[in-house]
């Protein structure tokens, strides 16, 4: 796949760029922001169920959108600024 660990990439380390970009949080809402282009970057929790992340990830390879993976549901939605944990997640632009 041409996905990569969040843990990776220097400036994605701690999810800082989610605190400061426009986000949506959601699979329901990612996948609209797929299909309509205006999503930028995507963040997936390893954690998540695959039925959720593996066909937003294909949407992501398809669209060659940066699909960028992140340890746990509850890391990705503490960086999104949400209470609860978030299976996906995306910058858009």
């Amino acid at each position: 796949m041409d996905t990569k660990d969040v843990s990776m990439i220097p400036e994605c380390g701690d999810l800082a760029v989610l605190a400061n970009c426009k986000v949506i949080v959601g699979a329901k809402q990612l996948r609209k922001a797929l299909t309509n282009g205006k999503a930028t970057k995507v963040f997936l929790a390893k954690n998540a169920d695959p039925a959720i992340t593996d066909p937003l990830e294909a949407m992501c390879l398809t669209n060659h959108i940066p699909c960028l993976w992140v340890s746990t549901m509850l890391d990705l939605g503490c960086a999104c600024g949400i209470d609860v944990g978030a299976a996906a997640a995306a910058v858009v632009g």
